[in-house]
């Protein structure tokens, strides 16, 4: 018998030798992620626990069935599902369904990383094309960070607020937020990375250094450095910095391109966070860096030793030496975003005030509506100072679901009598989000009626509840509390007979009311 022959892969020196693999890198980013997950289930509380398992083992499912279905090798084993599943958990409110974490990991898996030939060839980190696409698909959810114990205000937005914030909380990740929220241990998750040579520190650096200065140059407080230390505790900044900026297969390869790509991460962060409607825009930020990165590794090259110019090229043998030269699809690209971007900052710029002011006559409007006879609308300085101590928080501590007290004012007649009193209020949890109404009492604490400001319910089952024969239920009624009443057919006073089809509409809207209810009766009755 013949000797069985060995093929052998023979290739010119050098030779390297190492140890690295695909599955030893996205251990090291599991280990560095755990302190940050771990703290967040013990601070946000067991959902928050069954969005991480359901985000990472949707990513396991996704990648497992298209390789399955497409005859591919399992690359499950290299740890780069989890990778993906764990950090786009980290990016999500803590108290969002399960469908949503389910949904992004499907998205990010498929569509950003699987149809693009899997690992390596993803244009774009896949966890957050997949937050990118909750945000498109589920904006209502994805921005609500309230929990059973804590304020659904985020320190960013109490900050755009002008009010102060608690760095140490912030830091320490003792705040609402996303899952990922404690700064801390995500510093101490990226300083382990660093150490073990699984990035570089050049991009989370920059990053944040560049964010940093944008921010003191552009923001609204200047070199204050309270501030400027509360923007960087605030929102994704670290994480993305650390975690996401970093992934090897979207970063650029150079070091100097690096140092560019993270400057301009830090840009965009800065304009998403100053400029835009969004509270923190660092994972569109990252996303969009992730796109100018062939053009960095291609024109942004090391200087070969004793080799021409640093930045020149070689041709290719037979070809003529090519100098810098931007594709002209790129330039037609950039030139159509700038103006794309221009015009809509140029519209916001134009219909800001006039929107706050539309906001304002719907709100007066509202109240109006709900005090017959009042004509002027004033804030009570102790009204104010209570709902101020609530801090944005649930009213209640969730006896009336997610629902917050707004601000409460006082009408007045002609002769400056008091009419009634006008409180508003919103709950979080209308099938399609917010619902925000105002409540008008009486001196004796009758409730006058009810007037939605905010509800986007479904046409032809909850936006039934804005038509004046289910809300006059309300009017005329005095009470401690208000009763659901699925099955209708009410005979009591203060029972509510559901709109048919849209009982979570209807109870978001007891909800809101009973909060309005318990708040004059503790604060304007008492």
């Amino acid at each position: 018998m013949m000797e069985e022959k060995k093929l052998w892969n023979l290739t010119s020196s050098p030779h390297l030798r190492s140890d690295l693999t695909v599955f030893s890198e996205m251990y090291n980013v599991i280990i560095a992620l755990l302190p940050a997950t771990v703290f967040a289930v013990f601070h946000f509380g067991l959902h928050s626990l069954l969005v991480i398992l359901m985000s990472v083992a949707a990513a396991c499912l996704t990648e497992f069935t298209f390789d399955y279905i497409a005859r591919r090798p399992n690359t499950l084993t290299d740890g780069s599902a989890v990778v993906t599943g764990l950090l786009l958990a980290l990016c999500l409110p803590p108290s969002v369904p399960l469908y949503v974490p389910f949904a992004g990991s499907l998205f990010a898996i498929l569509f950003a990383k699987c149809v693009f030939g899997g690992l390596g060839k993803n244009f774009m980190n896949p966890a957050l094309a997949g937050r990118a696409f909750l945000l498109i698909s589920f904006g209502k959810v994805m921005t609500d960070y309230s929990t059973d114990a804590l304020s659904g205000a985020t320190p960013l937005a109490v900050l755009n607020e002008g009010r102060t914030v608690n760095l140490g909380d912030m830091f320490m990740g003792l705040v609402s937020g996303h899952i990922g929220v404690s700064v801390m241990l995500l510093l101490l998750g990226g300083v382990y990375l660093i150490w073990k040579g699984t990035i570089k520190w050049l991009i989370p650096v920059s990053t944040l250094g560049s964010f940093v200065i944008f921010m003191a140059i552009f923001g609204t407080e200047g070199l204050d450095a309270r501030y400027l230390l509360a923007e960087l505790c605030g929102g994704g900044i670290v994480l993305g910095a650390f975690f996401m900026a970093t992934d090897p297969v979207t970063s650029p390869m150079a070091e100097s391109s690096q140092i560019i790509y993270g400057c301009f991460i830090g840009f965009l962060s800065m304009i998403f966070r100053t400029r835009s409607g969004m509270a923190d825009g660092t994972s569109y930020a990252i996303i969009v860096a992730n796109m100018i990165v062939p053009m960095l590794d291609k024109y942004v090259i090391p200087h070969p030793f004793g080799i021409g110019r640093a930045g020149q090229t070689l041709p290719a043998p037979g070809e003529e030496k090519k100098g810098f030269k931007i594709p002209a699809s790129a330039l037609l690209l950039g030139a159509i975003t700038l103006i794309a971007g221009a015009a809509l900052a140029g519209a916001n710029a134009v219909t800001a005030d006039k929107i706050t002011e539309n906001q304002l006559a719907k709100k007066l409007e509202s109240y109006a509506s709900v005090i017959p006879g009042a004509e002027n609308f004033d804030f009570d300085d102790s009204l104010t100072a209570e709902i101020e101590k609530l801090d944005g928080g649930v009213y209640g501590g969730g006896d009336f679901g997610k629902a917050y007290i707004n601000e409460a004012v006082v009408g007045t007649d002609a002769s400056g009598n008091i009419a009634g009193y006008a409180i508003s209020a919103t709950s979080m949890e209308g099938y399609d989000g917010e619902i925000t109404l105002s409540v008008g009492f009486d001196a004796e604490g009758t409730v006058l009626g009810i007037e939605f400001t905010v509800i986007n319910e479904t046409a032809g089952m909850g936006m039934l509840a804005t038509e004046e024969s289910w809300k006059a239920q309300f009017a005329g009624v005095k009470t401690d509390a208000f009763v659901l009443n699925k099955s209708g057919g009410s005979t009591a006073d203060n029972e509510i007979d559901s709109v048919s089809g849209a009982s979570r509409t209807s109870g978001a809207v007891v909800n809101a009311v009973n909060a309005a209810v318990d708040f004059y009766n503790n604060y304007i009755a008492a």
